[in-house]
């Protein structure tokens, strides 16, 4: 393969690079390739909520902190907050219905997490787990 690509022209690596183009994203196959669309076809679909609440999440020793701005105090009794070891989710702002997942720096735990809101701030605040598990994975030859 690789003396294969050595000896070819560079028309023949562009057909090369759409043929293995095509077989992964065939709607792209007929168009000449454009980087642009490539980085587009990975790039989070607009259904997909990227960061909309303008969350910053943080960690420090023992803890991470998730803050999320919220601006009506009202949405407050229709929230709902969730967790899992590596991401929060969150339900009902800024609209009913809508559910975001935020990507949690660090691990952490199942229990003694808390929320406050203040100054139109609403803080999150998870435990970090310091017993990560590890498995080791045998590896073989193929």
């Amino acid at each position: 393969m690789k003396n294969k690509l050595q000896h070819m022209k560079p028309d023949e690596i562009d057909q090369f690079i759409k043929g293995i183009l095509g077989n992964v994203m065939p709607t792209h196959s007929e168009s000449p390739l454009n980087s642009q669309d490539l980085i587009n076809h990975f790039r989070p679909h607009s259904s997909q909520q990227v960061n909309s609440l303008n969350s910053t999440a943080f960690e420090t020793h023992d803890s991470v902190f998730v803050r999320i701005p919220i601006k009506d105090e009202s949405i407050l009794k229709d929230l709902r907050v969730y967790h899992t070891a590596n991401q929060l989710v969150v339900e009902n702002i800024p609209e009913r219905d809508l559910k975001h997942s935020i990507a949690l720096p660090a691990i952490v735990r199942k229990k003694g997490s808390s929320a406050k809101f203040k100054d139109g701030i609403l803080e999150i605040k998870l435990i970090k787990s310091h017993d990560i598990q590890y498995s080791q994975i045998d590896v073989s030859e193929i």
